[in-house]
Order: structure tokens, then sequence, then C-alpha cells
């Protein structure tokens, strides 16, 4: 059998192409086991999983949680805001504390960039970054572009435009590593305050007109604005971030071309897509909920497999 060439999925940029397609490979079986009537699969019975949570989340960590119980795993959920952490424990402390409980692997989410890979360098279990601060958050951009592939066959040669809040966003960093990997061409477009100053160097290209994006793109991957993470106004305000770079069904109408409209969620219904371009036959939002669960139950599968 194949396998990952990486013990532990901290980031896309650690990943090779190889890794990419046997994820979505495993991913693929994945699918069809939770459409059955039975959804579960004994795979991984003897493995216990702690999910440490840093920072909120709700779709990510059930998403997880999911794809962990198809798998018949052990679960363990721990929620730092409830935790000694606030108490002033470390990160080292609180992990080693878990691992003594015999755990094989640890999904994390924190809010500082490089957490998981500072953990994997100090305790011996499997690390999977659920996200970073505003770093990465590989699991999100491996369902997005499986989500691309599952609907236009294949993610090579495609344009994949990712409009809005890049600066803030781990999200729009994996989706540009996984993209290119693949050999899909990426250009962000939002407000000049709200992308990153050096992101010519991943190489993508830099687009301020959101209808000259569009119109060049077959995907739109809409961010939304994380104002959680903003010291200052990066914009005067939503009315005219909306205005600017919001979607609406008259624009989608207006364009020469069908494109796919995807979002990693939670959506801000009206500022960057109204409720009739989000439930359109065009936007594949459900679909990559649908995929997270087989996307993390591939990942968790295959890095399970390299434990010994």
């Amino acid at each position: 059998m194949s396998e990952l060439s990486v013990k532990h999925l901290l980031g896309i940029k650690y990943l090779n192409k190889k890794d990419i397609e046997l994820i979505f490979e495993t991913a693929d079986h994945f699918k069809e086991v939770i459409n059955r009537s039975i959804k579960k699969v004994p795979t991984l019975r003897d493995t216990t999983i702690a999910n440490i949570f840093f920072e909120n989340s709700t779709r990510t960590k059930l998403s997880f949680e999911l794809a962990e119980k198809r798998l018949s795993a052990d679960v363990i959920n721990f929620s730092a805001s409830q935790s000694s952490v606030k108490k002033g424990e470390t990160l080292i402390d609180t992990v080693n504390n878990i691992l003594s409980m015999k755990v094989d692997m640890v999904i994390m989410r924190h809010p500082n960039p490089g957490a998981g890979i500072f953990l994997s360098k100090h305790v011996n279990a499997s690390i999977i970054n659920a996200g970073d601060g505003a770093h990465e958050h590989p699991t999100q951009a491996l369902l997005d572009s499986y989500s691309i592939r599952e609907k236009l066959g294949d993610v090579q040669g495609k344009n994949i435009v990712i409009v809005g809040d890049v600066l803030h966003s781990r999200v729009a960093l994996s989706n540009i590593f996984a993209l290119k990997l693949q050999g899909a061409k990426v250009k962000v477009c939002g407000p000049k305050t709200l992308i990153p100053k050096h992101i010519e160097s991943l190489g993508v290209e830099v687009e301020t007109n959101l209808i000259k994006a569009l119109e060049w793109c077959d995907v739109a991957n809409m961010l939304r604005v994380q104002n959680e993470r903003m010291d200052i106004s990066y914009f005067p305000s939503t009315r005219e971030y909306t205005q600017q770079f919001g979607i609406n069904r008259k624009l989608l109408d207006s364009l020469n071309k069908e494109i796919v409209i995807m979002h990693p969620g939670p959506i801000n219904r009206g500022v960057e897509i109204t409720s009739d371009v989000a439930d359109s036959d065009q936007s594949i939002i459900l679909e990559q909920v649908e995929n997270g669960v087989a996307i993390r139950m591939a990942v968790i599968y295959l890095l399970a497999s390299k434990i010994k």
C-alpha cells in the first residue's frame, strides 16, 4: 500500500503531489462508506485520538469528531477554554498530560502560528493541524481541492480565485499551496489592505477588480471577513465591502459563463455572498461540508497506519 511521506499533517507545504493524490483516493473510498446505511468501519478500533481546541470551532471540530467515530477510534475532547490552560499551564504540559493517557494522535487548533510544528518536535504522537492562527488549515484546503475535483473532474489547469480577507485567512494560504501543487492557476482578490504584501512570491496574481476576477475564474472561493482577528479597520464599512467584493445573483447572472462558488464557512450571508448565491446550484458549499468528513477520515486513517 502507498503511504504518506509525512508522519504529521502540519501544513500543505510539507506534502507532495503524490500525498494529495493518495489522500483523495482514500477519501473516495470513505465517501462510499459514509453514504452507506452502516456508516462505520472498525479500522481504528485500537486508536485513541485527542481533539485539543485552544480556539473556538464548531464545524471543524464536529467534522473531525464524526470522522474519528466513523473509523471507530476512541475520542477524547479537550476544550482549552475550560481547562488548566487558563491557569497558566503550558502547551507541552497540557499535551503531555493527555499523552500520558496513551493517546496516539492529536488534532489541534491553536491561535499561534507554528504551534503544531512546535508540538510535533516535543511529543510522541501524530499531530494534525486543525488551524494555527492565520497560518495554515490543511484539511480545509484538501477538502476544498477534493470538492473542485469532484465537481470539475480535475484541479489541474483550472482557474481559481480566492476572494476576500486573504490577510487573516489560514484557509487562503493552505489553499494556495494545495492548488499550486496540483497545477491550478490562482488569483487572489480583495481590498488592497486585506491582501498580504508579498503574496505574489507564492506564484499567485493579485486582482483588485472582482468582476475581472470572476470573468477569469472557473471557481470562486469566497472568504468571510474575519472581524475577530482585526485590531484596526481595513475598509470603510461592511456595506462598501459588500458593494465591491460581495457576490449576488445579479452579478453571477451577468457573467458570460457559469462559475462554481465555494465558501469555507461560516458564511456571513449578505456580506461576501447573498443567500440566493449560497443556496444556488452553482454553490458546492454543502458538498464541501460532506467531503470534509471523508477527507478527515482519509488523513486520520493514513497517518494512523504510520504509528508504530
